[in-house]
């Protein structure tokens, strides 16, 4: 009773039905006797409103004491049984007072007149409406439970995508720190002013990670300061062979991303792209919204021995970000990547968000 009266709609649906097997009661008494169906029905709806509050809440504590699966069938189906048959016998009790009180001088219609056979289909319907109470609670507590079960799974689900995203991310801020600080190290005997650089743009990137680790997802234009950071450290290295183009949407840049999404594509881009290469290239980086569609583009120049594009490093970033993108996302979100001529590019399509609930 509790759960079905837990919102209006619900408990209006529970007194409808009741209303109407009530207005069905003093249709049978109509039809079986000479009894007016004022008299009828002033009898029998306010004796049935008072049973369905009755029965609702003696089923409802009465499941919940014997649910399914915890005792044995028979045990709850006697428990069952002796209830509905004492609710069946408490109200003949109580129609017959109300119609007692309905037959006092005082009254202006009369009641009716309960005939043994009346009250044998009181004391039966009365049974079988409790049964029907009981089943209706037992479904909903059923439903409730296996409701409850969804969303603790889904919290659990969450949790363990969460912890994977966290592990996924921690694997790539040691690996770009490493790459860091071995440029660093070469460069701190060849040109000291340029390690300097390179070092306060080190700080600068990881100052801005760690301002996005309390977000779950931020915008693509702060995920594109961080890849600005890294970019100037690796320009500080590579000097002129590396150049960089970046062709950003003012609507994509206020969709949301997962936090360094993009800085694993962007770092490959360099390492097998640019490393490679003795005249070095550009880093071309695009983004654009279509309507309910985020696409973001990579791409780098390769060189013509294709090993270097399939070593383990880069699988690895693509892979790291493949699992973010599908732990985040599930089947909406895609990448692609792969050779064009001379270059190598990855296509990421994601929904369009502009907020982290997904707006």
């Amino acid at each position: 009773m509790l759960e079905l009266s837990s919102t209006r709609r619900g408990l209006i649906v529970y007194l409808l039905v009741w209303l109407f097997l009530g207005v069905a009661l003093g249709g049978v008494i109509w039809l079986a006797s000479d009894t007016p169906l004022a008299n009828a029905m002033l009898f029998s709806i306010p004796v049935n409103l008072e049973y369905a509050f009755a029965t609702g809440y003696s089923a409802f504590y009465l499941c919940r004491a014997y649910p399914l699966g915890s005792r044995r069938p028979g045990q709850i189906a006697l428990v069952l049984t002796v209830a509905a048959l004492a609710s069946g016998f408490l109200w003949l009790i109580i129609g017959n007072l109300w119609n007692a009180l309905c037959l006092v001088p005082v009254v202006e219609w009369s009641g009716i007149v309960i005939t043994p056979q009346l009250s044998v289909l009181i004391v039966v319907l009365g049974v079988l409406l409790y049964g029907f109470a009981a089943a209706l609670h037992y479904l909903v507590i059923e439903f409730v439970r296996a409701k409850n079960a969804e969303q603790r799974e889904l919290e659990s689900l969450l949790m363990a995508q969460e912890a994977e995203l966290r592990m996924l991310r921690t694997q790539i801020d040691p690996h770009f720190l490493f790459n860091s600080l071995n440029s660093i190290s070469a460069l701190t005997s060849q040109d000291p002013k340029a390690a300097r650089r390179m070092t306060l743009e080190l700080a600068s990137f990881f100052r801005q990670s760690l301002g996005m680790e309390a977000h779950k997802k931020v915008t693509l234009g702060e995920e594109m300061v961080l890849i600005r950071h890294f970019l100037a450290i690796e320009q500080v290295r590579f000097g002129e062979r590396l150049l960089v183009e970046e062709d950003i949407g003012e609507d994509a840049a206020r969709c949301m991303v997962p936090p360094m999404i993009i800085q694993p594509l962007v770092e490959n881009a360099v390492k097998h792209g640019i490393c490679n290469m003795p005249e070095g290239g550009t880093v071309r980086i695009s983004a654009r919204r279509a309507g309910s569609i985020l696409q973001i583009s990579v791409s780098n120049p390769v060189d013509e021995d294709m090993a270097s594009i399939r070593s383990e490093g880069h699988g690895i970033g693509l892979t790291n970000v493949r699992q973010r993108l599908a732990g985040a996302y599930k089947h909406e979100a895609g990448i692609h990547w792969g050779r064009k001529e001379k270059s190598f590019g990855v296509d990421i399509t994601i929904p369009a968000q502009t907020s982290e609930r997904g707006e």
